[in-house]
């Protein structure tokens, strides 16, 4: 069997309920999986640059990382925040290790170049677009029973680190582990339509739909053009909440919900 892997954002780490019901959860699957947990962080590095009088900018959902802001989130993700999701997940008896991206050049990548978004040209800076990932370290990890715990960034050729999109980290590793599924942790507790109903199952037209209708925006665009691509490479993805982890009897399952024998629950 193969493991899971879990993505949790950083709006869902701000809450002090919301870490307790994941670490619950993670005991339950750890039961049953081996299980990798990615973690993003942009609400604390938000919070930082404000704090440093410094105002980050944002482009359909994703950051604008200039070298600022890269020292920010280098501070953030693999400083004070994995290192306290590493003590906290000690507390609940959990072996946790604490890595980044750029551990063991673990995720490689390369910048990425600007692109064309209404109608200008959006240099993103340092972020880091993957071209490779290296799951030996992780494999070694998991086959011991640890727990790792992964910040998003990487590492280039030339040894310069990255920011990179934490729901693509957990894409990527969860393909290069053959991961029996993708879940994701979001406040929304699952993606809503379009009169903000969460929806129990979103298929892959109605994905497509909802980008371009705009219905799927802000901060879900991204998540949901990452599902459509863990979709078409045959990774089951659900999104839902801590508080429904250890069951996944609400969220939503992208493509279409497992059958009893297929369903990835604890």
């Amino acid at each position: 069997m193969g493991p899971v892997v879990l993505k949790v954002g950083g709006e869902v780490l701000d809450s002090p309920s919301g870490r307790q019901a994941l670490w619950q959860g993670i005991r339950r699957w750890r039961d049953r999986a081996p299980l990798l947990l990615v973690h993003g962080g942009g609400a604390q590095a938000t919070a930082l640059a404000r704090a440093l009088g410094h105002e980050p900018r944002f482009v359909e959902g994703r950051r604008l990382t200039t070298e600022l802001d890269l020292r920010i989130v280098l501070w953030t993700l693999c400083g004070e925040l994995n290192r306290r999701l590493v003590a906290e997940a000690l507390t609940y008896g959990l072996p946790a290790v604490g890595l980044c991206g750029a551990d063991g050049g673990m995720v490689r990548v390369v910048r990425r170049p600007p692109r064309w978004i209404e109608g200008r040209w959006v240099d993103f800076g340092y972020v880091g677009d993957i071209r490779a990932v290296k799951p030996e370290l992780l494999r070694t990890l998991l086959e011991q029973a640890y727990l790792p715990i992964v910040a998003p960034l990487g590492i280039d050729e030339q040894g310069a680190i990255y920011n990179v999109n934490a729901d693509t980290v957990a894409l990527e590793l969860a393909l290069a582990l053959r991961a029996e599924a993708l879940l994701w942790l979001t406040p929304s507790g699952g993606v809503w339509d379009a009169s903000g109903r969460t929806l129990e199952t979103l298929s892959v037209e109605d994905a497509r739909r909802g980008l371009q209708e705009g219905w799927i925006r802000d901060g879900m665009r991204p998540k949901i053009e990452t599902a459509l691509r863990a979709s078409a490479r045959g990774v089951r993805v659900w999104i839902g909440s801590p508080e429904t982890l250890d069951t996944l009897n609400r969220g939503t399952w992208i493509g279409s919900s497992p059958t009893a024998a297929e369903s990835p629950r604890p």
